[in-house]
């Protein structure tokens, strides 16, 4: 039976990093906190954990998720021949709510689905999630939700979704936004808004002044 853990005592963060830690170590997937909306995570390095975490939300392969890690040193053992307006991007918004897609490190053992040599990342803007990240490496994240349906903003709307194919609930409280990050591809050039959300393009575009936006990033 998946554990639901109020983490907003430090006696209960505790209780639920070592509680996650271990069903990771599973290759079980756990939702966690972000800045933005919940999310449902699994080992990136994992394809048992990353595969249990498409057919939780009812995704297939060519819908990846994102990887969050918890600092930006950790961007260059992911990610080769990152430009030098992305390293800018990261500088300005990390932690935060920016999601950058960059060339994936070829040497990498993982399979997150059809990235097509890519790879998503981000450093969320959350005590939770980044001491969790800390300790267990990067995670592969998408939102806590079933496709189609809305964002979790609570780790009880997120358990009424996913239901028993999350081991762990990590509950630190409402979050205030029901937007998701902004992404950017910044694997060409220009850069493009491939996704709308919490940071604003004008914000954005005050770093890379050339960054455009596709017609379907809403």
């Amino acid at each position: 039976m998946s554990l639901l853990i109020d983490c907003t005592t430090e006696s209960g963060m505790d209780r639920g990093l070592e509680a996650a830690r271990t069903a990771l170590a599973r290759h079980d997937c756990v939702v966690l906190p972000t800045d933005t909306v919940y999310g449902i995570g699994a080992d990136a390095f994992s394809p048992q954990a990353v595969a249990v975490l498409l057919a939780a939300k009812g995704r297939g392969r060519a819908m990846p998720p994102p990887v969050l890690i918890g600092g930006t040193a950790v961007m260059d053992g992911l990610a080769s021949d990152i430009p030098a307006a992305a390293r800018e991007l990261a500088e300005e918004f990390w932690p935060g709510a920016l999601t950058l897609i960059l060339t994936a490190q070829p040497s990498l053992a993982w399979d997150l689905g059809e990235t097509r040599g890519t790879v998503a990342l981000r450093v969320p803007d959350d005590q939770v999630a980044r001491e969790l990240l800390q300790e267990v490496g990067p995670l592969a994240v998408s939102s806590a939700n079933r496709t189609g349906q809305p964002a979790a903003t609570t780790a009880g709307a997120a358990r009424e979704m996913l239901g028993e194919s999350v081991a762990v609930y990590l509950d630190d409280g409402d979050r205030t936004t029901w937007e998701p990050s902004t992404i950017i591809d910044c694997t060409v050039s220009p850069f493009r808004v491939v996704r709308r959300g919490a940071l604003g393009f004008e914000e954005l575009a005050a770093v890379v002044p050339d960054l455009v936006e596709t017609p379907t990033a809403g």
